[in-house]
C-alpha cells in the first residue's frame, strides 16, 4: 500500500505514522505519570492529591537498584565493537558471512532459539543457564544486526585501512591507532548503534525470564514480579524506566556534542 504523496513526490503517510507512534508513547507515559503521584483513586481522572512517596520507596528499594544495575551491565557487556573492528581490518572477507549472521535474529523465532539454547546450556560443561553469561551471549546476537551494520558502514566511509596505515607510519601500534584514531571517527555511528541497541535490549523480557529469571533479576523481570503489587508503585516503576532511558540518551548526545 502506497501512502499519499505531495507535489514533490514525497510520501506524506510516513510522518503521520511517526507522529501517531510518538503520540501513543506520550499518552502512555502521561497516564502513568498521572496515576503514580495520586493519593487516592476516585471516579475521575483528576488526582485528589499528590505525593512522591511511591518514587522514594522505589529508589530506596535495593532490589530495584540491583535489577537496574543488572540490566545496564548486561547491555554494556553485549557490545561488540572490538569484533567489528577485527573483522573490518584483519578479516574483511568475513563481511559476507556476517551479512548472513545478522539475518538470523529475524529469521529464527525467539521462542525456537530460546528452547534450543536452554537445551544446549542447561547441563554439562557449558551449564550457563541462570548466569548472566548466557544472557550476554543472547543479547549479543540480538544486537548484532544493529551494531554491525551501523558501525561497519561508518568504517567503510572513513577508509579504515588508509587511516590505520597512516597511524602505523607515524609510529602508533594497532591498539593505539584503533583507540586514538579510528574510534573518534566512529563516534556518530557507534552512538547511534549503542542507543538503538540499548533501547531495544533493556526492554527485553522473554529471554531474561527464561534464561535467568530471579537468579539474576533484570529490570523487566523485576517489573513482572511487581505486577500484583500496588498500581502506584508499578506506575512509578514505569515512569522511572522512561526517565532512565531518557537520561542515558541525553547523556550520550551531550558527550557526542562535547567531542565535536
Amino acid at each position: 500500500m502506497q501512502g499519499e504523496r505531495d507535489e514533490s513526490g514525497r510520501n506524506t503517510l510516513a510522518p503521520r505514522r511517526g507522529s501517531h507512534a510518538a503520540g501513543g508513547a506520550v499518552i502512555t507515559a502521561g497516564g502513568n505519570a498521572d496515576l503514580c503521584p495520586q493519593q487516592h483513586l476516585g471516579a475521575t481522572i483528576l488526582p485528589q492529591g499528590f505525593e512522591i512517596n511511591w518514587f522514594l520507596d522505589l529508589w530506596r528499594d535495593p532490589r530495584f537498584l540491583t535489577a537496574l544495575g543488572h540490566s545496564l551491565l548486561i547491555c554494556l557487556g553485549a557490545l561488540l565493537l572490538p569484533m567489528i573492528f577485527v573483522i573490518a581490518y584483519f578479516f574483511p572477507w568475513l563481511d559476507g558471512v556476517m551479512n548472513i549472521f545478522i539475518l538470523l535474529p529475524f529469521a529464527v523465532p525467539p521462542i525456537v532459539s530460546s528452547v534450543k539454547l536452554l537445551q544446549l546450556y542447561s547441563d554439562g560443561l557449558l551449564a550457563l543457564t541462570g548466569t548472566p553469561w548466557i544472557l550476554i551471549g543472547c543479547y549479543f546476537t540480538l544486537m548484532l544486526p544493529f551494531m554491525y551494520r551501523a558501525v561497519n558502514n561508518n568504517m567503510q566511509a572513513i577508509n579504515l585501512r588508509s587511516l590505520m596505515d597512516a597511524a602505523h607510519l607515524l609510529g602508533a601500534s594497532t591498539g593505539q591507532a584503533a583507540l586514538l584514531v579510528i574510534l573518534p571517527n566512529l563516534r556518530k555511528g557507534c552512538m547511534i548503534a549503542m542507543l538503538l541497541s540499548f533501547s531495544f535490549l533493556i526492554g527485553k523480557f522473554v529471554f531474561a525470564n527464561l534464561f535467568v529469571g530471579n537468579r539474576y533479576e533484570t529490570l523487566q523481570v523485576y517489573l513482572y514480579n511487581m505486577r500484583n503489587g500496588s498500581g502506584h508503585f508499578t506506575s512509578a516503576l514505569v515512569i522511572s524506566y522512561f526517565v532512565v532511558v531518557l537520561l542515558l540518551t541525553l547523556l550520550a548526545n551531550a558527550v557526542g556534542k562535547e567531542k565535536e
